[in-house]
């Protein structure tokens, strides 16, 4: 039998611990305040603690302040490796054996390989600034060679691979091998076009739409494009009415603008902006890079013209570099890169803007290559903007040049 006192021994024990249990429940909940809380400016609502300290009882809380210093995004610098494309450049050598505007590939061009430490910032899962730290080329790129035509055409022209040629007798069989009794392919009329593209003998390899064949050489002769005799391969010299017909910001950018040589040192000539005579001294590469790469050269053009303040700019007085290319904000001068000539440059940037900015990925574009597409937003100047430079403004500065040169025609 349990004596009485010890029961009351037992009682005050419990009770002195119920009361202990209780004040450590009251002091957490005195000094923290759980709720569920709305930003003024976001509209977020997220749960929240509040801590409450005994001196700030009576003092107003700032839950929106609570409320955005909890929610921030975390910024993380990261150093990440990447491999890009080091593109090639293209060498052009005049002949004066070809005529004017004739364009003939020596040797294709071939990307190099660059392997690069970057250092990423990123907010979240955004990435918001990348800067490279070093970089090293781990395969080298093979320059392009082209032969472009400064002589005048003549009725004694020998045509070579490249060129297009009409067939002068009523009908012309294209056959599977060189000779008369070979079997035919496909049979052509007078006055339909081919492509040479090798010679044997009396007798030309040549290209008809889908079909590849040998024909008689002594019925074919070459197509003089416009029969000028200036040799300019444009079929017909479009007016300025035809030529600008498009021009907007809605115009396609992924095409030829269709202008012959002469237009396009035409609309260079005598201009007081070009004060150093750039632009007039390398107009012809704007008609080059059309034909070989599907661009609109007075796009490039202003491009250049925009970046470079007409060619007056420091990097494109040092570094023959029209565009900028290459320049971090970090140290434009020391990034940039450095060309032999300014035709050069133009070569490359066109293709650039070919391979990553005009056309969606796979797109065949030169050199049985397709595009990449990576900052396709669109084949517009406006689109261009969106990936291609952090100034808004840029497009309209670039399209203002453009109606520039459209008007000078």
């Amino acid at each position: 039998m349990v004596r009485k006192s010890k029961i009351w021994l037992y009682i005050l024990i419990s009770a002195i611990a119920i009361l202990l249990v209780i004040a450590v429940i009251f002091g957490i909940y005195a000094t923290k305040n759980i709720s569920y809380a709305e930003n003024s400016k976001t509209g977020k609502k997220i749960a929240i603690t509040i801590p409450i300290k005994e001196k700030d009882k009576n003092k107003e809380i700032n839950i929106d302040k609570i409320v955005e210093d909890n929610s921030k995004v975390q910024k993380k610098e990261i150093l990440e490796n990447q491999e890009t494309d080091v593109e090639f450049t293209t060498q052009y050598i005049e002949n004066s054996s070809l005529t004017k505007g004739k364009i003939q590939v020596l040797q294709e061009g071939v990307d190099g390989k660059q392997n690069s430490i970057l250092k990423n910032i990123y907010e979240g899962d955004k990435l918001i600034s990348s800067t490279q730290i070093s970089s090293q080329i781990t395969k080298a790129s093979v320059d392009k060679i082209v032969q472009i035509g400064t002589g005048a055409y003549s009725n004694t022209y020998v045509p070579v691979v490249g060129d297009e040629l009409k067939a002068t007798s009523v009908t012309l069989p294209i056959r599977v091998e060189a000779n008369e009794n070979s079997e035919k392919i496909v049979t052509i009329n007078r006055g339909q076009k081919v492509t040479l593209r090798a010679k044997q003998g009396d007798w030309y390899y040549v290209a008809y739409e889908n079909y590849l064949g040998f024909a008689k050489a002594d019925c074919l002769e070459y197509a003089n494009p416009n029969g000028t005799g200036d040799g300019d391969e444009n079929n017909i010299q479009y007016s300025k009415e035809q030529l600008s017909q498009n021009l907007g910001f809605s115009m396609l950018l992924n095409k030829p603008s269709n202008l012959t040589i002469e237009q396009f040192k035409e609309i260079f000539e005598n201009d007081s902006n070009d004060t150093n005579n750039v632009f007039k001294d390398n107009a012809e590469y704007f008609y080059y890079i059309e034909h070989q790469y599907n661009i609109n050269g007075i796009f490039v053009a202003a491009v250049g013209i925009h970046e470079s303040a007409w060619a007056t700019s420091s990097i494109s007085k040092n570094k023959k570099n029209l565009f900028g290319y290459g320049a971090y904000d970090s140290d434009p001068a020391g990034s940039s890169y450095t060309f032999q000539t300014y035709g050069e440059g133009i070569d490359l940037v066109s293709r650039v803007f070919v391979k990553y900015y005009l056309n969606p990925p796979g797109t065949p574009i030169y050199g049985g290559e397709t595009a990449v597409g990576t900052y396709y937003e669109g084949s517009t100047v406006s689109a261009v903007n969106k990936r291609y430079a952090t100034d808004k403004n840029w497009a309209n500065g670039v399209f203002r040049w453009m109606t520039y040169l459209y008007n000078k025609l």
